[in-house]
C-alpha cells in the first residue's frame, strides 16, 4: 500500500545545501510519474535537443506561458528504472545561492510536485528495490561523514558489505527452518533430524552475529565521534593546548585566570576518528557568578566526555587542586598532560632528563598516563594525539579499521536475533519437540530481515527516514 501512494505522487525538493551567496550550482531535483511532463513545461530548450534520458539539456527554466526566465539551467533527465529512485527523475542544475533554487522549485510545486519528506527520496529508492534498508542507511551515513574512515565505511554500507553478511546468516537460518517444519509436517516419511549437524551450524551462525555486533561501537564511534575534555585549574594552558591542537585561535588566551568562562569546542580527526574536544573554563573556587556557571559546565563536560585530558602547569606543580580534580575523573579514560614544559630549563631540549617540578611531585600511579606538552611552542602535539589513541585503544574506545560499522538499529535487531538463537540453542539441549524450535528460529529471522528491511513496517520506515535530510 505504501508503494503505491509514493509512486502515484511526483516529489521535489532542493537536493544540495543551499548557502546564501556561496556555492557555484544548485539542484532541483523531482521524482514521480509527472516528473518529465512538469520539467517540459518548465523547461525552454533553444535548438532541437532530444528530450533523451541520461541526456543533459540547456535553457532556461520559466514559468508556463511566460516568456521571462527565472534562471538559466542544465537538465538532466533519468527514465524509470535507471535512476535513484527507479522512477522517473530529472534534475534542474541551476545557479547557487537561494533565489534561483527557491524560485525552481516553487514552480514545480505549482505545476502538481509535492514537496518532499526529509529522505522520501531514498525512501522511494528502497521501496522499489534498488536499495535495502543497509545501503539506504549507508548513504546518510556518507553524507555525514565527518572523517575518511566514516565515509569509507558509509560507502561499503552501500556496496552492501553490511547487506550481503545479513542476507547471508538469513538464508542460512532459513535453510534450518525448512528442514525442521518439514519433519514437523512428515515426520514419517524423513530421517530424524540431526541435532548435531543443526547445533553446530546454529553456533556458526551466532558467532558470526556475534562478530558483526562487535563493529557497534565502532559504528558510534565514527558517526558520534569522540568527546574529549580539557580539563584544569586556570591559567594552566588549556586554551593554549587546544589552540595548537587545533592550529587555529579557537579560544581567547590571556595571563589572566579564569579568561575562558564557557566550554569552547574544536573539531578534529584523530587517529581516523573525528574528536570533539572541548576546552573548559579552568576549575577552582570562584565567587563569580558567570565564572561559576563556566565551573560547573567544565565539571558536567568531563563526566560526559569519553576520555578527560587533566592538564597542569609544570612550574606550579601538583598541588591539592589537583588531587581534587584527580579524584573526579580517575575512573574514567584519562591522560595526564604537564602543560608549559618550555619554561623549565633542559625539559624542552631534553638536556636534562632529570630535571623535575619546582614544586610538588606528581602523586600519579604509572597507570595514569603522562605526556609532557609546550603548547605555546606547539611542542608534544604528536605524542598527545598518540597518547588519546592508546588510552582510547585501551577503554574500548578506538574504531577499528574493518569495512562493516553498525549503527544502533541495527545492533538492536542483531542482539534479538542472537537471543533467539541462543534460545533455539537451549531448546534443542532440553530435547522439546521441534515445533519449539521453530518459534524461536522464526523470530531470528525476522530480526535479520528488520537488518537489511525484509521484515519492516511502515512506522519503523518513518522513523527511520525521517532522520535524512530534504532532498536526498
Amino acid at each position: 500500500m505504501a508503494q503505491q501512494i509514493y509512486q502515484s505522487e511526483t516529489i521535489a525538493a532542493i537536493a544540495t545545501a543551499v548557502v546564501p551567496q556561496q556555492g557555484s550550482v544548485g539542484i532541483v531535483r523531482l521524482s514521480g510519474v509527472s516528473a518529465i511532463t512538469i520539467a517540459q513545461q518548465l523547461f525552454r530548450t533553444p535548438g532541437n535537443q532530444p528530450w533523451e534520458s541520461h541526456r543533459i539539456l540547456y535553457g532556461y527554466v520559466q514559468p508556463a506561458g511566460s516568456e521571462a526566465p527565472v534562471d538559466e539551467a542544465l537538465l538532466l533527465l533519468m527514465k524509470s528504472p535507471r535512476s535513484y529512485t527507479r522512477e522517473d527523475v530529472v534534475e534542474f542544475h541551476c545557479h547557487g545561492g537561494i533565489m534561483a533554487v527557491q524560485q525552481v522549485l516553487q514552480l514545480c510545486i505549482q505545476q502538481g510536485a509535492r514537496l518532499a519528506q526529509p529522505g522520501e527520496f531514498t525512501l522511494r529508492a528502497f521501496l522499489n528495490g534498488r536499495l535495502d534498508l543497509t545501503q539506504a542507511e549507508g548513504i546518510a551515513d556518507l553524507v555525514g561523514a565527518q572523517s575518511p574512515q566514516a565515509a569509507q565505511n558509509a560507502l561499503m554500507g552501500i556496496r552492501g558489505k553490511l547487506a550481503d553478511a545479513i542476507k547471508q546468516l538469513r538464508s542460512q537460518c532459513l535453510d534450518v527452518l525448512a528442514s525442521v517444519e518439514a519433519r514437523v509436517d512428515f515426520a514419517d516419511d524423513l530421517p530424524p533430524i540431526d541435532e548435531d549437524a543443526v547445533r553446530s551450524q546454529l553456533q556458526s551462525i551466532h558467532a558470526q552475529i556475534t562478530q558483526i555486533l562487535s563493529t557497534a561501537r565502532q559504528g558510534e564511534l565514527l558517526r558520534a565521534g569522540l568527546k574529549i575534555a580539557i580539563i584544569g585549574q586556570p591559567n594552566v594552558g588549556k586554551s593554549s593546548l587546544l589552540n595548537a591542537w587545533s592550529q587555529s585561535d579557537r579560544a581567547i588566551v590571556t595571563r589572566l585566570p579564569g579568561t575562558t568562562r564557557d566550554v569552547v569546542e574544536s573539531q578534529l580527526i584523530v587517529g581516523g576518528i573525528p574528536v570533539q574536544v572541548l576546552d573548559t573554563a579552568g576549575i577552582r573556587d570562584s565567587t563569580d557568578e558567570v565564572e561559576q556557571i563556566g565551573i560547573e559546565r567544565s565539571q558536567a563536560a568531563a563526566q560526559a566526555a569519553d576520555l578527560v585530558l587533566l592538564t597542569v602547569d609544570a612550574i606550579a606543580g601538583w598541588s591539592e587542586a589537583e588531587d581534587l580534580l584527580y579524584e573526579q575523573i580517575k575512573d574514567k579514560p584519562h591522560i595526564i598532560v604537564i602543560n608549559k614544559i618550555d619554561l623549565l630549563d633542559g625539559l624542552l631540549d631534553g638536556s636534562d632528563s632529570s630535571a623535575t617540578w619546582p614544586s610538588g611531585e606528581m602523586p600519579i600511579q604509572q597507570a595514569s598516563p603522562t605526556v609532557r606538552t609546550a603548547a605555546a611552542q606547539n611542542f608534544g602535539i604528536s605524542e598527545l594525539e598518540s597518547a588519546i589513541l592508546t588510552a582510547a585503544n585501551a577503554g574500548n574506545l578506538t574504531a577499528a579499521n574493518t569495512d562493516i560499522a553498525i549503527n544502533q538499529r541495527q545492533a538492536a535487531a542483531l542482539l534479538r536475533a542472537e537471543t533467539s538463537l541462543i534460545q533455539v540453542e537451549n531448546t534443542i539441549k532440553d530435547q522439546l519437540p521441534l515445533d519449539f524450535w521453530t518459534i524461536d528460529l522464526r523470530a531470528a529471522i525476522h530480526a535479520l530481515g528488520e537488518v537489511t528491511g525484509e521484515e519492516m513496517t511502515e512506522s519503523m520506515l518513518d522513523e527511520i527516514f525521517s532522520r535524512f535530510c530534504i532532498g536526498k
